[in-house]
C-alpha cells in the first residue's frame, strides 16, 4: 500500500488528503465557510472521521486543552507552554519507555528531533541534491526540538504554510524515530552489533590479520555501451593500476579487502558491514507504509561481501557456518536467494528493484542475532554499482519516488517540486556521474 493511498497510516501528512495544511491554520470559526467545506471533504470517507477524532483527542490531551480556542490562548502564553512542556516530556517518556529524569527524557527527545532533521538532510544531500533551493527546511523549524512548540506552530497563523507543514512533518518523523529507538533498546541492537563484529574478528577473518587490516586493490572493468553491464574484470595491485588509463566504457574501482582462510587457502574478500542508522530506518518505515519498526525493519544488521568468483562465494558461505560452530552457535540460513548463476534471475519484491540484479542474499541467525548477508562476485558487484537499471543509486531514486515518499515529504503545492520530472532527471544525473 502506498503512503499516498487513502488507507495509508500517514494520512495526517498527506497534503492531498483531508488533513492537508491550508493557507490559514485550523482556527477558523465553527460555522465558517472554510470549516463547512472541510467537514464535507472529511465526510466522504467515514474512516477519516474516525482518524480525525482520534487525532484531535491526542492533540487536546497532549496540549492539555479542551478545544481549539484554548490552543490559541496557549500559543500566546509562554509560561503556560513551559508547564505543558514538562508534562508532555513525562508523557512521552512513559509512552516510549524512556528511563531517567526530565533532563534525560528531554535529551532523548532532542535526539529524535535530530534524527527527523537527518531524514530530510539525507534526501537533500543525495537523492535531491540539485533541488536544495526547492526543499531546504525553514530555519525556525530546524532549530525547534520541543514537541509542544512544534504542535503549536501547526495552529499558529503567524507561521507561513510551508513552516506549518514542516512542523507537522517533523513531529511525525520524531514519532517514528522514537519508535525505532524504543525497538533498539528492547532488542539490544547496539550490543548485538558489537557482538557481531567480535564474531567476525575472532572467528571469520584470517587469524594473522590485525583488526581493521585491509589490502587495497583495484578492479579494472569493461562495460557494454548500451547498458553499462560489466563484461570483464581484472584485479590489479595499486602499482599495476597506476599504469592504467581507463578508456571509454572502462572503470577503475578501488576496494580494500580482508581475507579468510580455509585450510591452506587464503581468500580475499571485500566487506561492508553496517548497522542501519536511525534516519535510514525512518525512511524504510515510510516506504513500507508502517509505523511499527518490528514489522518493517528486518535488516538492522547487515554485511555485504564481494569475492572473486562464485566458488569463493560458496566457500565463504561454508566458512561462515563452520565459524559459527567454533563460536558455540548453530548458524541457520533463512530466506535464501541465489541468483549469481546465469540460469536464475533475481525477483525483487521492493518497489524500484530490478530483475537484473544478481546476488546471493540470505539472513543468518546465530548468537542471538539475525544478520542480513548480501554476497556478490566482483562482476555482479560492479553491475550493482554501475549497470543501467541496476545501479544502487538509480534504485534509491526509484524506490523513494515510486513509493510516494518524496511526494509525502515534499508535496507539490508547498515545495513546487515536479515529482515525475525530478525522478527522471535524478536517474539521468546519476547515470551521467557513472558513465563519465
Amino acid at each position: 500500500m502506498s503512503v499516498l493511498s487513502p488507507n495509508s497510516v500517514f494520512t495526517s501528512l498527506q497534503q492531498a488528503g483531508p488533513f492537508s495544511v491550508s493557507n490559514n491554520s485550523l482556527n477558523a470559526g465553527r460555522f465558517s465557510t472554510q470549516t463547512r467545506e472541510w467537514i464535507k471533504t472529511l465526510q466522504k470517507d467515514p474512516n477519516n472521521i474516525t482518524k480525525y477524532r482520534a487525532l484531535r483527542s491526542q492533540i487536546f490531551e497532549f496540549l492539555e486543552v479542551d478545544n481549539f480556542e484554548q490552543i490559541q490562548s496557549l500559543i500566546a502564553d509562554k509560561t503556560l507552554q513551559e508547564q505543558r512542556t514538562e508534562r508532555a516530556l513525562r508523557l512521552l517518556g512513559n509512552m516510549f519507555g524512556i528511563d531517567g529524569n526530565l533532563n534525560e527524557i528531554k535529551s532523548r527527545v532532542d535526539e529524535y528531533s535530530r534524527t527527523a532533521d537527518a531524514v530530510i538532510h539525507s534526501l537533500i544531500g543525495k537523492i535531491l541534491s540539485p533541488y536544495v533551493s526547492h526543499i531546504e527546511a525553514t530555519n525556525e523549524i530546524e532549530v525547534t526540538n520541543n514537541p509542544i512548540e512544534l504542535l503549536l506552530i501547526m495552529f499558529n497563523d503567524n507561521y507561513y504554510k510551508k513552516a506549518r507543514f514542516e512542523a507537522r512533518r517533523k513531529l511525525i518523523l520524531m514519532t517514528l524515530a522514537a519508535s525505532i529507538d524504543q525497538r533498539e533498546r528492547e532488542t539490544g541492537i547496539e550490543s548485538k552489533f558489537s557482538t557481531f563484529l567480535s564474531f567476525l574478528n575472532g572467528y571469520v577473518w584470517s587469524p594473522n590479520l590485525k583488526i581493521g587490516e585491509l589490502t587495497p586493490v583495484y578492479l579494472h572493468s569493461k562495460h557494454q555501451k548500451e547498458d553499462y553491464k560489466c563484461t570483464d574484470v581484472n584485479v590489479l595491485t595499486p602499482s599495476q593500476a597506476k599504469l592504467i588509463q581507463p578508456a571509454q566504457g572502462q572503470k577503475l574501482t578501488l576496494i580494500k579487502r580482508r581475507s579468510f582462510t580455509v585450510g591452506d587457502k587464503k581468500t580475499p574478500i571485500y566487506v561492508s558491514i553496517r548497522k542501519k542508522p536511525p534516519e535510514a530506518k525512518v525512511l524504510k518505515l515510510l516506504r513500507k507504509n508502517q509505523k511499527n519498526p518490528a514489522v518493517a525493519v528486518d535488516d538492522e544488521l547487515g554485511l555485504m561481501a564481494v569475492l572473486d568468483s562464485v566458488s569463493d562465494v560458496k566457500a565463504f558461505q561454508q566458512h561462515l557456518t563452520r565459524s559459527a560452530s567454533k563460536a558455540d552457535s548453530l548458524m541457520v540460513l533463512e530466506d535464501i536467494s541465489d541468483t549469481l548463476s546465469e540460469r536464475t534471475h533475481y525477483r525483487g519484491k521492493a518497489v524500484g528493484s530490478s530483475d537484473k540484479t544478481p546476488m546471493m542474499k540470505f539472513f543468518a541467525r546465530l548468537g542471538g542475532m539475525r544478520v542480513e548477508f548480501i554476497i556478490h562476485t566482483n562482476q555482479s558487484w560492479l553491475n550493482y554499482k554501475y549497470q543501467q537499471d541496476v545501479a544502487h543509486n538509480e534504485y534509491e531514486v526509484k524506490r523513494i519516488f515510486d513509493t510516494g515518499v518524496i511526494e509525502l515529504l515534499f508535496p507539490m503545492d508547498i515545495f513546487h517540486l515536479q515529482h515525475s520530472k525530478t525522478r527522471d532527471e535524478m536517474i539521468q544525473f546519476f547515470r551521467k556521474q557513472i558513465e563519465t
